[in-house]
């Protein structure tokens, strides 16, 4: 089975998008599929990254024009008919997969009669998609999120049963402990690239003598900008340790008491493991998932990044270490958040498909 990603990555966009991506690549492969990728060739991109995965990675120009809201940086014909070449040179294409919020039903119909399926994967759910499948994490348990917006055979699998989580994760929760609302070991991680510069902010905050009993794990990734920074920071602090671009982030939040990151992606990695955290919403994509998180008691938002100081951090670091029957809660309920893990139906409906099969 050949299967193809259409997928981007850059300083501006983040990195999240290309590793769920990933996750999914790799069971994929597992299955036998012939695995590639087609991304722009965007500043801070993760294409190297890809190919040291092991994946053929196809770049689509590089272009100055941000004719699509920053997303797709061309008009949207111009990327459908650059991934359409690559898609009838690689043709047959059993399956293409979308990760990307700059396309739409309209990219969508220009492709389609070039490929046996789409599939989509959203988390916004705020425009139409001519696909056969669509993948939406979202805290919503609702398929109905997407009514009128996917052809009335699309297979929708919508909540967080179906999280894209690397099979580590499923390991660490084996051995995980229920957690007893103590704070002594701290994690920081605001994802692959941190445009807004959260790690530095927090760091401004656990670099106080007050928090010196604190074991803290800085995490970045190899495209943050701040890193060399980060680890200057970082490397004379005994209780603080710097990590970058890792495979071992289960493991990780597995020992922490509390988390201190973006309210992207990691968010349900973060839930799966029973984690507690404190949340700062650092792109507009990410405000309606951690809203809802937030008001199930799974994590406290601290707002968006633009507000939010390295006052406010400590004021919610303090908060949590001074109630350790909160943390204990909002461990709970992050739990409960994640429900029954579905994400084998993810690959079996990539893989083969059912249609009979919706949420």
């Amino acid at each position: 089975m050949n299967i193809i990603f259409r997928v981007d990555s850059s300083y501006e966009m983040g990195t999240g998008h290309v590793m769920r991506c990933l996750t999914l690549a790799n069971e994929l492969k597992d299955r036998k599929a012939k695995v590639s990728f087609i991304c722009r060739d965007l500043p801070g991109n993760l294409a190297s990254y890809i190919r040291e995965q092991g994946y053929p990675v196809f770049l689509l120009p590089f272009r100055s024009e941000r004719a699509d809201a920053s997303w797709l940086r061309v008009d949207f014909k111009t990327d459908a008919m650059e991934t359409l070449q690559i898609l009838i040179a690689s043709s047959p294409v059993d399956c293409l997969i979308i990760d990307h919020y700059g396309i739409d039903q309209r990219w969508e119909n220009l492709i389609e009669a070039n490929v046996a399926k789409i599939v989509v994967i959203d988390d916004l759910a705020d425009r139409p998609h001519q696909c056969s499948m669509v993948l939406d994490q979202n805290s919503s348990s609702a398929g109905d999120r997407y009514h009128g917006l996917v052809p009335d055979s699309c297979v929708k699998l919508v909540g967080t049963s179906y999280a894209i989580l690397r099979p580590e994760f499923r390991s660490v929760k084996k051995q995980l402990a229920e957690r007893d609302g103590s704070i002594n070991r701290i994690l920081v991680f605001f994802g692959g690239t941190d445009p807004t510069h959260e790690t530095l902010k927090t760091l401004q905050v656990l670099t106080k003598r007050q928090y010196s009993n604190l074991h803290l794990d800085v995490v970045v990734g190899e495209k943050n900008t701040n890193k060399d920074v980060i680890e200057h920071i970082c490397n004379p602090m005994p209780n603080a340790f710097f990590h970058c671009q890792i495979d071992y982030m289960a493991e990780l939040m597995r020992k922490a008491d509390l988390a201190i990151g973006a309210g992207g992606s990691s968010t349900w990695e973060r839930c799966y493991l029973g984690l507690p955290s404190l949340s700062i919403v650092t792109a507009d994509n990410q405000r309606e998932i951690t809203k809802r998180v937030h008001e199930k008691g799974a994590t406290c938002c601290l707002g968006d990044s633009a507000e939010v100081t390295a006052q406010r951090i400590e004021h919610g670091i303090n908060s949590m270490l001074a109630s350790p029957s909160l943390v204990k809660e909002m461990s709970e309920q992050a739990l409960q958040l994640m429900g029954e893990d579905k994400f084998n139906e993810v690959i079996d409906q990539i893989m083969g498909g059912d249609n009979d099969i919706h949420s």
